[in-house]
């Protein structure tokens, strides 16, 4: 089932978003010390709630006999554009299709908010992960390298209209 999140679960969503992307920084080969900026080192109770209070990002779990298994948040753009964040599935409930139903339940959320477009970010050599978002509709339209990450940053969005 999925469902809005509540305030008190944001310890419990910052360990489901720090397990999810920590397979994809050791597939990657990132650390904290080569990519302290990667969501797997970067999300923490204080970001999460500064998310929640700060930023009024609307967010939601998926859960799953009573225990949180995925997690994604909204952020609200200009241009009536939303973003992605954080989507996660524990590694453990992967391939069940929670991921796909987190995405559908976000595009709806996105829709219900107004945005017509819905920007995703992903490391651009995570081609599992690409593949992924363009079979449900994503359109990949650039990179972008920054210094602080060993990797590539792939932007993908989806028309929301």
């Amino acid at each position: 089932m999925i469902r809005p999140m509540r305030e008190e679960e944001i310890p419990v969503c910052v360990e489901v978003i720090k397990e999810s992307f920590l397979t994809v920084a050791e597939e990657f080969g990132f650390t904290s010390e080569n990519a302290g900026r990667f969501t797997a080192f970067a999300t923490t109770p204080e970001r999460l709630a500064w998310h929640y209070h700060g930023e009024k990002r609307p967010m939601f779990v998926y859960e799953e006999e009573g225990q949180i298994v995925g997690y994604y948040s909204l952020l609200l753009q200009e241009n009536q554009e939303c973003e992605l964040s954080n989507l996660s599935v524990l590694p453990k409930h992967r391939h069940g299709k929670k991921g796909q139903a987190l995405t559908e339940h976000a595009i709806a959320q996105a829709k219900k908010l107004g945005c017509k477009k819905l920007n995703i970010g992903i490391v651009e050599e995570n081609v599992q992960l690409r593949k992924w978002y363009e079979s449900l509709g994503a359109v990949h339209v650039g990179t972008k390298k920054y210094d602080f990450f060993p990797f590539t940053c792939g932007y993908l969005e989806m028309d929301l209209s």
